[in-house]
């Protein structure tokens, strides 16, 4: 591992850093899923989610919960669910419709077999311990259970990769600015198999490709700032930078009347 990339796992994973700075709120959360608005086509992503979970009865943790996204809809399509969200970022948790609870993904406050489905939905590169996290998502899991898990390719957005370093350049004087930080490096779609393979012998992929399209600028300078919590990973000023991004998307939108963003993310359905 280079020094570049020990020190971009160490910030992904810091833990003082997610609940004191990136998660102690929902608004850069939100800001980065709110991007989606613009995708075509537009996947109901909880709803998907929610399809997976229609023959799970009984208790659903919801482990990285975030701002509750994912439990409200469980909440409101399937009451019938006993549902627990958990999160490490107390601040996050606060308008997350209870029960809820901070705890850590890689030591799980629930017993063995106790939970019907587990939900880890864009968080396990957070964890530094992912193998271990994927041994306690199959130990509270109930035999019969499933486990989904999702996160985004390292193709994903390559655009906003371009735009970053095109704008850090310009800010530095040199050409081409260093890349973007990139939370989902360490487990993304590519990667994540391996790891969830380790414990469950069925792991089915379904990607959600798309296209994000915008005529203004802010829904992707908002997504971009939203990763103010590792500004000083950027090796650039942040602000000027974002600051140039937006110059630059500008411009490119009144020449080509649009900015377009591929994505790629996915959710992956785990089973003994």
């Amino acid at each position: 591992m280079t020094e570049r990339s020990a020190a971009h796992d160490a910030a992904v994973t810091d833990r003082s850093r997610l609940a004191g700075s990136a998660y102690n709120g929902d608004r850069d959360l939100a800001a980065r899923q709110s991007l989606y608005q613009w995708q075509t086509p537009r996947y109901d992503l909880p709803g998907i989610v929610a399809e997976q979970l229609s023959g799970v009865r009984g208790r659903v943790v919801d482990i990285g919960c975030g701002n509750g996204k994912f439990i409200q809809r469980l909440r409101d399509d399937r009451p019938e669910l006993a549902l627990l969200g958990l999160d490490i970022a107390p601040g996050i948790l606060a308008s997350v419709p209870g029960p809820v609870a901070v705890a850590d993904a890689t030591r799980l406050p629930l017993a063995t077999a106790s939970v019907d489905a587990a939900l880890a939905l864009h968080m396990l590169y957070h964890v530094p311990g992912i193998p271990q996290a994927v041994r306690e998502l199959s130990r509270v899991v109930a035999r019969d259970g499933a486990v989904i898990v999702s996160t985004n390719s390292d193709r994903d957005k390559a655009e906003l990769d371009d735009l970053w370093q095109r704008a850090a350049g310009d800010v530095l004087g040199t050409g081409r600015g260093p890349a973007r930080i990139s939370l989902s490096a360490r487990f993304s779609l590519e990667k994540a198999p391996a790891f969830l393979g380790e414990e469950f012998g069925r792991v089915e992929t379904i990607e959600l490709p798309g296209t994000i399209t915008v005529q203004d600028p802010e829904p992707v300078i908002a997504h971009m700032a939203s990763y103010r919590a590792w500004a000083d990973q950027h090796d650039v000023p942040f602000e000027a930078t974002i600051e140039r991004a937006r110059a630059i998307l500008v411009d490119h939108i009144a020449r080509h009347g649009a900015f377009e963003v591929t994505c790629l993310g996915g959710i992956l359905i785990c089973r003994r």
